[in-house]
C-alpha cells in the first residue's frame, strides 16, 4: 500500500510539474509539427498517460451508481444511457494525448524526445517500463531496512559517545535501558 501511495504522490508531482510547465509563459514559443510528433512518440513510448485510462470509466461508474441509487426504477435506462454517453466521450482521450505531447514538447527538445522514444521502444526501455515497478518496490524495501539500521546505529553510537563524554548513564532515545557500565549494549535488528 505504501508503494501505491508513493506512486500516486509521484504521479501527482509529475502532473503538477507538467501543469506548471504548460502554464509558464516563457515557453509560449511555437512548437513545430515535427517537435510535436517527437513528443507524441515519446509520450506513447513511456506510457505517460496510461495512468489516466480509468478516469472516464470511474466517472461513469460513479455517476451510474449515484443515479441508480436515486432512481432505482430507471436502472436499465440509466445503465444504457451512461454507457452510451461514456462511449461518445471516449474520443476526447485524444485531447489528453495532445496536451501531454505539448507539455513534453515545451520541456524537452525534439532531439531529446526522439532519444527518449528510441530508448523506451528498445528492448532495454521496454524491460525498464515492465520491471521498473518491481525494482522500485524492492528499492523501497531495501531503503526501509537501511533506514532502520542507520537509525539504530546512530542512536547507539551517539549514546556511547555521550556516555563516554559525560561519564554518566544516558537514557537511549528509543526508550530502552542504557547498558550498565562495562556491559555491552543490547544488539538490535
Amino acid at each position: 500500500m505504501k508503494f501505491q501511495n508513493r506512486i500516486r504522490h509521484l504521479a501527482a508531482a509529475v502532473a503538477a510539474t507538467v501543469a506548471l510547465a504548460v502554464a509558464m509563459p516563457a515557453f509560449a514559443q511555437e512548437i513545430s509539427e515535427s517537435h510535436l510528433k517527437a513528443a507524441r512518440d515519446a509520450v506513447a513510448s513511456i506510457n505517460a498517460t496510461d495512468s489516466f485510462d480509468g478516469i472516464l470509466p470511474q466517472a461513469a461508474a460513479a455517476l451510474q451508481a449515484s443515479l441508480i441509487q436515486k432512481n432505482p426504477n430507471l436502472q436499465e435506462l440509466i445503465s444504457s444511457t451512461v454507457s452510451a454517453k461514456a462511449l461518445e466521450l471516449a474520443s476526447r482521450r485524444a485531447d489528453l494525448e495532445r496536451e501531454a505531447a505539448t507539455a513534453y514538447a515545451k520541456v524537452f527538445s525534439e532531439e531529446d524526445l526522439n532519444a527518449i522514444a528510441a530508448f523506451y521502444n528498445s528492448a532495454a526501455g521496454k524491460k525498464l517500463l515492465e520491471s521498473g515497478p518491481i525494482v522500485s518496490r524492492e528499492l523501497v524495501r531495501a531503503a526501509e531496512i537501511w533506514q532502520n539500521g542507520i537509525a539504530r546505529d546512530l542512536a547507539q553510537q551517539v549514546g556511547e559517545a555521550l556516555q563516554s563524554a559525560s561519564g554518566a548513564q544516558v537514557q537511549p532515545a528509543d526508550g530502552t535501558e542504557a547498558p550498565a557500565e562495562g556491559q555491552a549494549p543490547a544488539s538490535g535488528n
